[in-house]
């Protein structure tokens, strides 16, 4: 079976924009070597973050990145809030996303994520530990 996975939207556009160590998400998103999940709210946070000007993204690139992302996603709506607060709000939509979809793992480099490990019905870790988890190999 495989994994039900909440990537955070750090983890996303790092994958989307950067050909570095977190490139390899996106062959297995689109090779759904997992289940990933996306909600409207966190769509809409990943879509924010891409337009940060830092980035220099027009808006067709931008388009373009996340079709690389959203249609490999399985939708969810939010109907069950993390009962675990995180402390920076912008994060919060990535928890409740993985408790309602009954995620196996939210991954994140987030340090703000990652200190809630262990307080979750579903794994927190970072993409290093996923990449392990999924392809012991690397």
């Amino acid at each position: 079976m495989k994994l039900r996975v909440v990537f955070d939207s750090t983890t996303v556009v790092s994958a989307l924009c950067f050909a570095g160590k977190l490139r390899w998400l996106v062959e297995h998103w689109r090779s759904h070597g997992c289940v990933s999940l996306i909600s409207r709210i966190t769509a809409a946070e990943i879509t924010r973050v891409l337009a940060y000007p830092k980035f220099g993204l027009s808006a067709d690139v931008r388009y373009d990145l996340l079709a690389d992302y959203i249609p490999f996603c399985k939708t969810i709506t939010i109907t069950e809030p993390c009962s675990v607060i995180c402390r920076d709000r912008r994060h919060q939509p990535f928890l409740d996303l993985a408790q309602s979809g009954r995620a196996d793992v939210l991954v994140s480099g987030d340090s703000d994520l990652l200190v809630l490990a262990g307080k979750t019905a579903f794994t927190i870790e970072t993409p290093e530990a996923y990449r392990q988890r999924v392809s012991p190999s690397h």
